[in-house]
């Protein structure tokens, strides 16, 4: 039998079980629609609630490791789950996946992880066969013995272990296929969509931005191009043109007994669900993938607005829940500037605030660790008057980083890592927490999950610290870590 893994503490995983025992077809129901019109009852649309699930394989050719590419300082797989989680109408999201690195940044977002069959994985399979397949892992046949929740530990839960009244997908009968490379989705669109489908008005509903566009074909026997949408003898006004809407991809949500029974995506009365056209980008290449990094600051900010809270966006106070902090030293402690005597010898300037805020640090019991490329006296001067460990002419800092934190048994999605340019990215892209000084370089920026707001030199390294005390102070966790998994090197 299929099995859906619980939340794991560690990033370390077993072996995938090759043994999957698909559960048997069931018989085909109609949609909610269908079953409305038949005058057949039904509950309260309002208390229906929706399973999300978000297929995401890790064989993309077009941009490899795309759904863990990160947009704000964010995995493209932990920002669907997180939209997800903050619709009000979903109560259970589902990533099924092949990668391990998927899987635990999925499973760090607070999704439970499916593992997703090497046959249903190639380039080949359709999105249909991985949620047919989720779903079947998630109903099983034969439900295990029920066990309390709080007597298994929360990490290590299997839903095995949970009642199967409280887990099968039975209890769903509205599902919400998501995908990944759409990292703008706004939780109000899933829950007006899935009310919509709920209440038997459409079987099917999905995200769509209107366009006004004229699209037109290069027909080769006739050797002119034709308008498609549009006669090309009469060019109306944009007002005076109804609206066409371009399908974004971003999310489908239907009833799930038929789509058991359509086993495709579209059926029965279909529904479109208009979403903003910042809303809509999804990301298929590498211009793709910048354009949302470059747009992520922008966009997120209206979501978190418009939906009265955070949803994607770290960037007002957030809760910064580490167990170590890692910086650079140009750039971070200093404001990237170097005196030079008449002698030729090297001098920096940094903050008494920042030393005060490391001291905090330590005196709270967190490691803290300053990588520098460079080889200066002056970097391991003030790396010991902090009291800290210093580690110099880092050619790689993401593979001193990864080694520092596995000497230490520190998971790297509890690091946050502090930088200001190039150099710091695969540092950056390997940790939960990858922060950047204001002043940073646009690629640190795009990286970061968080900007602060006092540059290097100038109290930047305390303005870190205050902001991860404070998360430990008031005795809560980030609201949804997200990590970048290690990948070995090539």
């Amino acid at each position: 039998m299929a099995r859906a893994d619980s939340v794991e503490a560690h990033r370390t995983e077993a072996a995938v079980d090759p043994a999957v025992t698909e559960a048997p077809p069931r018989p085909a129901r109609g949609g909610f629609a269908e079953r409305a019109e038949a005058g057949a009852p039904r509950s309260d649309a309002s208390a229906i609630r929706a399973t999300a699930i978000i297929p995401a394989r890790g064989g993309s050719l077009g941009l490899p490791g795309k759904n863990i590419a990160r947009v704000g300082g964010v995995p493209l797989v932990a920002r669907a789950v997180r939209a997800a989680l903050a619709a009000q109408r979903i109560d259970r999201v589902v990533v099924t996946t092949d990668d391990r690195d998927i899987a635990a940044a999925a499973r760090a977002a607070g999704a439970e992880v499916i593992d997703r069959p090497v046959e249903l994985a190639g380039g080949e399979a359709s999105s249909e066969s991985a949620l047919l397949h989720a779903l079947d892992a998630l109903d099983p046949v034969e439900p295990a013995e029920p066990v309390a929740l709080e007597q298994a530990s929360p990490e290590h839960a299997s839903l095995e272990q949970a009642s199967p009244d409280s887990l099968t997908a039975a209890q769903h009968p509205v599902t919400v296929f998501i995908q990944a490379t759409s990292p703008f989705i706004h939780p109000a669109d899933l829950d007006t969509a899935i009310g919509r489908v709920a209440s038997g008005e459409r079987d099917v509903v999905f995200a769509a931005a209107a366009t006004h566009v004229f699209l037109w074909r290069d027909d080769a026997g006739s050797g002119t191009a034709v308008g498609v949408n549009h006669d090309s003898a009469r060019r109306p006004r944009r007002q005076e043109r109804e609206p066409e809407y371009r399908e974004t991809g971003a999310f489908y949500v239907f009833s799930t007994d038929g789509f058991r029974a359509a086993q495709h995506r579209f059926f029965g009365r279909i529904g479109i669900q208009p979403v903003e056209a910042d809303h809509a980008i999804e990301i298929d290449d590498l211009a793709d993938l910048e354009r949302a990094q470059a747009l992520a600051a922008h966009v997120d900010r209206g979501i978190a607005a418009s939906a009265g809270r955070s949803v994607v966006l770290d960037r007002e106070r957030p809760c910064i829940d580490v167990d170590a902090l890692v910086t650079d030293f140009d750039g971070v402690h200093t404001d990237d500037t170097v005196m030079v005597d008449q002698l030729g010898r090297e001098s920096v300037r940094v903050s008494r605030s920042d030393g005060h805020g490391i001291a905090r640090l330590r005196k709270a019991g967190l490691p803290v660790l300053i990588l520098s490329a460079e080889e200066n006296p002056v970097v391991g001067r003030r790396a010991e008057k902090l009291g800290v460990e210093c580690v110099q002419g880092v050619g790689e800092k993401g593979a001193v980083l990864r080694d520092w934190a596995e000497a230490r048994s520190i998971r790297l999605d509890r690091i946050a890592y502090l930088g200001n340019d190039r150099g710091d990215l695969p540092a950056l892209e390997l940790v939960g927490w990858p922060v950047a000084v204001p002043d940073a370089a646009p690629e640190a920026l795009a990286a970061a999950r968080h900007v602060l707001t006092q540059p290097g030199g100038h109290g930047a390294v305390r303005e870190l610290a205050d902001l991860i005390l404070a998360a430990r102070e008031s005795g809560a966790s980030s609201a949804v870590p997200t990590p970048r998994t290690v990948r070995d090197p090539e």
